[in-house]
């Protein structure tokens, strides 16, 4: 009898040791979610976390990338939830875009609690730019002309009324002390049509991202006046100051991160958080995410959900600043 149950309670045990080492190795078929067409900043994030992942070693599978346009990430969000929420396989891309939508109620039902926030593996910024003959040389003396008159100050973006390049923009018309609801806003498709129509003097000011508008700098075809990040930016954009150096609070990263459905384990949950920790310290990673025209910007598990919710209600107060 003793033997028969010291049997049973090791084959009990062993049971247990194996669903935790199930539980602890990782996707069977990797898969990341994006939230769009193919060769957008979804399909990017998708692109960065598929390669580092398998060539770091922390998936032995090639990870599978499937597309599902519909609502900037709505779609997604709302596919994960309703039928993929204790799904390990996948991963799904999200940008501080998402959170600007979640803000504004855009993905329906769901909330920012809805789903479980693994981590962020680079980001891009955004930057105020003007043409190259523009007689404006810094922030400042852009903002006190803006201030003067707001009115002669077409600001275009590639994006709606709403969308991130419009709510940067805003923070312009705001650091002026003006209203952000009587802005001049140009939505045009993409930031190539934002460049063509500063070339061709059809606005003043272009909102936009450092990765996109760097190499027009450069090249002179146009004058970033400032970069919306914590610290100046390595590499070619290493001249241009911030935002916060010339004396204005504007701060906006366009983070690059991913989620899991809310019903994922904890176990499985924290085995993708592993996996993003070492692959981002390697060197090839950096390599990839480089590619991609992204920089470090690394925030993992608690920390990056932190971030996320952080975000949603910065953005809450600024749509409404914005009347959004």
């Amino acid at each position: 009898m003793t033997s028969a149950f010291t049997k049973t309670l090791c084959g009990a045990a062993l049971a247990a040791f194996a669903m935790t080492a199930s539980a602890h190795a990782g996707p069977t078929k990797p898969e990341c979610l994006a939230g769009a067409k193919p060769g957008g900043g979804f399909d990017l994030t998708c692109r960065l976390a598929a390669n580092a992942l398998l060539e770091t070693k922390q998936i032995s599978k090639p990870m599978a990338v499937t597309y599902m346009e519909g609502g900037v990430g709505a779609v997604a969000y709302n596919h994960v939830i309703g039928k993929r929420g204790s799904d390990a396989n996948v991963i799904t891309a999200a940008s501080s875009g998402s959170a600007l939508l979640l803000a504004q109620g855009k993905f329906g039902q769901y909330d920012e609690s809805a789903v479980r926030w693994l981590g962020a593996l680079g980001a891009d910024y955004g930057v105020l730019v003007v043409s190259a003959d523009s007689p404006y040389k810094t922030l400042g003396e852009l903002v006190e002309a803006y201030k003067a008159a707001p009115g002669d100050f077409a600001i275009a973006g590639g994006g709606a009324v709403g969308s991130q390049d419009w709510m940067k923009g805003s923070l312009l018309a705001k650091a002026a002390g003006q209203d952000p609801k009587s802005m001049r806003y140009v939505a045009l498709e993409g930031g190539g049509a934002v460049l063509t129509a500063l070339e061709g003097g059809h606005v003043k000011v272009g909102s936009g991202d450092a990765a996109e508008m760097g190499k027009h700098h450069v090249a002179g075809k146009v004058r970033i006046l400032a970069v919306m990040s914590p610290e100046r930016l390595p590499g070619e954009l290493a001249d241009v100051p911030t935002a916060k150096e010339q004396g204005f609070d504007i701060d906006w990263p366009v983070w690059r991160g991913y989620y899991v459905g809310k019903d994922v384990s904890d176990a499985e949950y924290e085995w993708w958080v592993k996996a993003f920790e070492s692959a981002s310290q390697t060197p090839e990673f950096a390599k990839e995410r480089e590619a991609r025209g992204l920089f470090e910007f690394t925030l993992l598990g608690k920390d990056f959900e932190d971030r996320v919710k952080a975000d949603v209600e910065r953005f809450k107060v600024l749509a409404k600043e914005a009347g959004m």
